[in-house]
C-alpha cells in the first residue's frame, strides 16, 4: 500500500527527482518542494502521513527547528531525514528533534521506501553502517576531519561553482545560460566540466554529492547575490 508523503529539501532537484522516483512505485505525493525550513508550514496544512526532510547541515543550530513544530502540532506524522554522513551531534539532534528516522541522502530509493514503512509504523529508523559511523567518531574523534565538500569546490572554477548552484536548484541548460549570460552552448560545456570534475556522470549525482559534502553551502557563502 502506498504512503501519503511530502518531499522538501533545499534544493528542489532533489526533492522532485525522489518525489517522481516514489511516484513510480505507487505512493502518493502530496508536495515536493523547497526549502525545507518551509517544511513545517506546509505538512501541518495537508497532514501526510509521513514527510522527507532533506537537510545539507545537520549538526547546525536549528536545522531541525521545523521537525519541533510539526510533531507538535501534527504528532501523527512520522518525520524521516534526508541528510549527509552526520556526526553523533547531527543524528542525536534529529532524535531529539521528533524524527522517526535518519536516511542518507545518496540512500537507494529501497532504503527510503523501508524507512518510510517503518517510521509510518511508529519504529525508529537508522542505518546500521550509521550508527557504527557515529559510535566510531565517538571512540575515536579524528583531530583534523577530512573536508571532502572543500576539497571539491577547490576543483572547480567560480563559474563552475555557479554552474553547480544553479543545476542543484533544478535550472536547465537554457536557464543557466540566461542566468549567467552566456550561450547554451558554453552553459553546457561548463555543466559538463563540473559533471567530469566531480566524478560523476548526471546532474542529479553532482546535485547530490554537493549537498551531501555542504558543497552547495560553502559555494553559497560569499557568493552575491543575485539581481530581482
Amino acid at each position: 500500500m502506498g504512503v501519503r508523503l511530502m518531499v522538501v529539501d533545499d534544493h528542489r532537484l532533489l526533492a522532485e527527482a525522489l518525489a517522481s522516483a516514489l511516484k513510480l512505485r505507487g505512493h502518493r505525493v502530496l508536495a515536493a518542494a523547497a526549502p525545507a525550513s518551509g517544511a513545517a508550514e506546509l505538512v501541518i496544512a495537508r497532514s501526510p502521513d509521513v514527510c522527507l526532510l532533506g537537510t545539507a547541515t545537520p549538526a547546525e543550530p536549528g536545522a531541525f527547528d521545523p521537525v519541533v513544530r510539526i510533531k507538535r502540532e501534527r504528532p501523527q506524522v512520522a518525520v524521516v531525514v534526508l541528510g549527509p554522513v552526520p556526526s553523533p551531534r547531527g543524528i542525536a539532534a534529529a532524535f531529539a528533534a521528533g524524527a522517526s528516522g535518519y536516511v542518507r541522502h545518496d540512500e537507494r530509493i529501497e532504503g527510503v521506501e523501508r524507512a518510510m514503512a517503518k517510521a509510518r509504523a511508529g519504529e525508529a529508523v537508522v542505518a546500521p553502517q550509521l550508527l557504527q559511523g557515529a559510535f566510531a567518531e565517538l571512540l575515536n574523534p579524528a583531530a583534523q576531519p577530512d573536508d571532502e565538500g572543500q576539497r571539491l569546490l577547490q576543483l572547480l572554477t567560480p563559474r563552475e561553482v555557479e554552474v553547480l548552484v544553479r543545476v542543484a536548484e533544478g535550472e536547465d541548460t537554457r536557464l543557466i545560460a540566461v542566468g549567467m549570460g552566456i550561450a547554451p552552448s558554453t552553459a553546457r560545456t561548463h555543466v559538463q566540466r563540473v559533471l567530469m570534475k566531480l566524478g560523476v556522470g548526471s546532474r542529479l549525482e553532482a546535485a547530490a554529492l554537493a549537498a551531501r559534502t555542504g558543497l552547495l553551502e560553502r559555494a553559497a557563502y560569499g557568493r552575491p547575490p543575485r539581481p530581482s
